[in-house]
């Protein structure tokens, strides 16, 4: 499934798109724009990278610039005169809309952080959430000028919230943005380069020149897992990436992402994904 470029119309008038989407979403795609979508009505499947979740009315997902995604309504969406019943509101802006640096602005530190985190696509929840959703909701009945205003309240809640969570692998994504952590960015970018060959201890050791209790405590404290279980997520992400956009049956895929026999790779994925290979491909390809 070859994630498609699809581009929404941006008035010459307006620095953004506001948007309400009354046509099918059923479309796998990516654009350059950074992304708010709030489904307003429907139900079914979200796919963003490569994270299969139910979604329902008054799902708020922030998606980073190139995400490939695509939600997926049920039947009851779709009437027999092929009518579509879902509604959505989204709300896309490129990185320098406002100008080249408005986000490296010092005010901006917190909204910098969760740009940069929106790589991998955030669900968002709780009182954020509620705000969001309100505003957006009223936006509707916006002027352009309304809407600019609306979209900073927006930009100040994303920049003060903990309440999300990421839900694509960090393995999907090209480019991918290291950790400002010097020992480490090298022994991630040596991972990234090596992932389909037998990574030794040893020579992750050297690169990071820590001992070995040192290094797993400073990786797990930095990426929320250990080197192994991030080695197995890069080795799953890829071979999402081949099963979905390049069409590799699950066997060359599990190969050429760097695990050694079938059996394995079943194993990790369904610890990764939930899922098996073969119910990610029927999902995805629906």
């Amino acid at each position: 499934m070859k994630a498609s470029v699809v581009r929404l119309f941006k008035d010459p008038d307006t620095s953004f798109i506001f948007h309400r989407e009354t046509e099918d979403f059923d479309q796998y795609h990516h654009h350059p724009e950074y992304e708010l979508v709030l489904i307003k009505k429907g139900r079914g499947i979200r796919i963003v990278g490569d994270s299969i979740d139910e979604f329902k009315e008054n799902d708020l997902v922030f998606l980073g610039a190139q995400l490939p995604h695509v939600w997926r309504c049920n039947d009851e969406y779709f009437l027999d005169d092929g009518t579509f019943l879902g509604e959505g509101l989204v709300i896309q802006f490129t990185e320098d809309f406002l100008g080249t640096k408005f986000f490296d602005m010092p005010e901006n530190v917190g909204l910098s952080k969760f740009i940069d985190q929106s790589a991998q696509g955030c669900r968002l929840y709780g009182n954020t959430k509620k705000e969001i959703v309100r505003l957006m909701t009223e936006m509707c009945n916006m002027t352009s000028s309304q809407r600019l205003y609306a979209l900073f309240a927006i930009f100040e809640l994303l920049g003060n919230t903990t309440s999300f969570e990421q839900v694509s692998s960090q393995a999907f994504l090209e480019p991918y943005k290291t950790h400002n952590n010097e020992p480490l960015r090298a022994v991630i970018q040596y991972t990234l380069q090596n992932f389909k060959n037998d990574i030794k201890l040893k020579d992750v050791l050297e690169i990071a020149n820590m001992s070995n209790t040192q290094f797993f405590v400073t990786f797990k404290s930095t990426y929320k897992m250990s080197f192994k279980n991030y080695l197995s997520k890069i080795r799953i992400g890829c071979a999402c990436r081949l099963l979905t956009e390049e069409n590799f049956n699950i066997s060359q895929a599990a190969y050429e992402s760097g695990f050694e026999n079938i059996s394995n790779f079943n194993r990790h994925f369904k610890q990764i994904k939930g899922v098996t290979p073969s119910e990610y491909l029927r999902a995805v390809k629906v």
